[in-house]
């Protein structure tokens, strides 16, 4: 009783009327103001904000046309190579000159024109009927613009719209010195394609098992981004790009700008 007494006579003195009140101290206000300034930025972001989506895939620079494989029709052994590697040929063009078993020879020729990507006989190899003589990728003209082919995983091919931008990483131009090749989506494969397609396609069992390796993908075509500017005549993420042309045949890795996503979907009543 006796400090309940003490307690109400000192809330009742009269020297303590005229002191100030103290809500908070400034710290305590600042601490206030940061909060609710993030907490309103976030509600704005969650609304109106995106976050980037990309998809990686490896693909390969070609004419966009395809290749084929040249097959001796005969056994026997190659007397004479009569076309250069990495060169242009028209069809019908002579390749290699075989001699078969009976004396006689023939010659193995091209079947549609293009260029010549991998000539697989040499003077004095042996060739069995069906062996591989020659890839040839198909191309109308010397000055053909190149296409990158991407391998998406095909569950992720359908996030994949036309147009999206596309950053390529080529094999024979690093990076880390000459910057990504621009381009976007041409065109997107509308079914997945199997190891042998790949290959046919591309003229090569090799590139059909690793861009498979992960299961049948889609085909994603990508336009390439055309510059004056530069010594390949495309447009790279470097003012000038690498100090060289861009040959067909050449290992790229791509990233896929995709659509941008909401982080926040609001469910009203």
């Amino acid at each position: 009783m006796q400090f309940r007494q003490q307690a109400l006579s000192k809330l009742q003195s009269a020297d303590d009327i005229d002191l100030p009140v103290r809500y908070a101290r400034p710290q305590g206000w600042l601490a206030l103001t940061v909060t609710l300034v993030v907490m309103a930025a976030s509600a704005v972001w969650a609304v109106t904000g995106s976050v980037a989506d990309t998809l990686n895939a490896s693909g390969i620079l070609t004419h966009g046309q395809g290749s084929y494989v040249l097959q001796s029709p005969v056994r026997g052994q190659v007397t004479a190579v009569l076309a250069e590697e990495g060169g242009t040929v028209r069809a019908g063009a002579p390749l290699v000159k075989v001699r078969k078993p009976d004396g006689g020879s023939t010659v193995v020729r091209a079947l549609a024109a293009g260029r010549l990507t991998t000539l697989s006989a040499s003077i004095g190899s042996v060739l069995n009927t069906g062996a591989d003589v020659a890839s040839v990728e198909r191309v109308r003209h010397s000055r053909d613009p190149l296409t990158a082919t991407l391998y998406v995983p095909a569950e992720r091919a359908a996030s994949v719209p036309a147009g999206a931008d596309v950053d390529l990483s080529v094999q024979s131009a690093p990076s880390r010195t000459y910057g990504v090749l621009r381009g976007k989506v041409r065109a997107v494969g509308r079914t997945a394609q199997s190891r042998q397609q790949i290959g046919a396609f591309l003229g090569s069992a090799q590139l059909g098992e690793e861009f498979s390796k992960d299961g049948p993908p889609v085909a994603v075509a990508v336009r390439l981004d055309r510059s004056s500017a530069t010594r390949s005549g495309y447009r790279w993420s470097s003012p000038k790009g690498p100090p060289f042309a861009l040959g067909s045949m050449t290992l790229t890795d791509g990233t896929i700008h995709l659509a941008a996503r909401h982080p926040v979907d609001w469910l009203l009543p």
